[in-house]
């Protein structure tokens, strides 16, 4: 009697197990599929947002085709006039422009030989086309001997083509020696020039300091570097201003070259012309040129922190 409850005692246990199991196996399979419906349901999901945003995308860009945008000009230095931008507007293509994606590249490119911009960068936004760029300023005239061409160069030395630009105090270069001029956006590096423009600059930023209101630089006409390093006569000046009103200014070696020559300290020359210039101007019956080359026993203020 007893085996017989162990047999059958095995036997339900065998049964129970079995039993166990497949509904086990019964619910992983239920469960299994549950776990697709859902990852199914998911997927729909995300297709359909995906449908969604690529027709939405579409819907916006065909609102927008045919929208158009004005070119703006962005942060222009308060020098340039509206001849200037006017060139700008000329060279991206125009003064409005369709809001597209292309855009950006299209002005960019169009913008590229521009020699008056460096380091343009353009911006398609939802209603216009923005223009940020560097403007480089002129601060020296070149003209040809015979007068044929005209062009300015910036303080990097950078070649502008030229156009009017009564509005600003641009010194005239004469006397370079002969050779041809590069190209709009091209750095014409010659010495004597490079010379010319550092004393232009020197001037320019003395102006700030002593002579806000009435800048010196206004009254100079044009610097004549004919005779630069004594090429011609050396004993006499290597540059020369000459002044709106005819009196010269003889300033003699380039800047940082009056030890060689004997002459006076670039910053003590500059003191001099100063001091002569705020007392009495550049305007004399009887002066005819004023000489601050030559060493002199008074000592001004020294002035060396404007140079470069």
């Amino acid at each position: 009697m007893g085996n017989k409850r162990q047999r059958i005692s095995i036997r339900e246990r065998i049964l129970s197990w079995h039993k166990a199991r497949s509904k086990g196996r019964t619910s992983g399979r239920k469960w299994n599929w549950v776990g697709m419906l859902k990852v199914a349901t998911v997927m729909g999901l995300l297709v359909g947002v995906g449908l969604f945003l690529r027709y939405a995308e579409g819907f916006v860009r065909a609102a927008h085709a045919g929208e158009e945008g004005a070119l703006i000009l962005v942060e222009v230095p308060a020098w340039v006039n509206w001849d200037l931008k006017a060139r700008v507007a000329e060279m991206a293509g125009g003064s409005r422009f369709p809001i597209q994606d292309e855009t950006a590249e299209v002005v960019s490119r169009n913008l590229a030989p521009m020699a008056w911009l460096d380091n343009t960068s353009v911006q398609v936004t939802h209603d216009a086309v923005r223009v940020k760029a560097h403007w480089r300023k002129p601060v020296a005239l070149i003209e040809s001997q015979k007068g044929a061409t005209k062009y300015y160069v910036d303080s990097d030395l950078v070649v502008l083509d030229y156009m009017p630009m009564s509005h600003l105090p641009i010194v005239e270069v004469k006397g370079m020696a002969p050779g041809l001029a590069p190209t709009p956006g091209e750095r014409f590096d010659r010495d004597d020039l490079a010379a010319a423009v550092a004393l232009i600059c020197l001037l320019d930023r003395a102006d700030a300091e002593f002579a806000p209101k009435t800048p010196l630089v206004e009254q100079i006409k044009s610097i004549d570097i004919s005779n630069f390093k004594g090429r011609r006569q050396p004993l006499k000046p290597h540059i020369v201003l000459n002044t709106k009103s005819g009196m010269q200014i003889w300033w003699g070696a380039e800047i940082g070259e009056w030890a060689k020559h004997l002459e006076a300290k670039d910053e003590d020359k500059l003191a001099n012309l100063y001091t002569h210039y705020m007392e009495y101007g550049l305007v004399s019956a009887e002066a005819r040129y004023i000489n601050v080359r030559d060493p002199r026993d008074r000592n001004y203020t020294p002035i060396d922190k404007y140079r470069k």
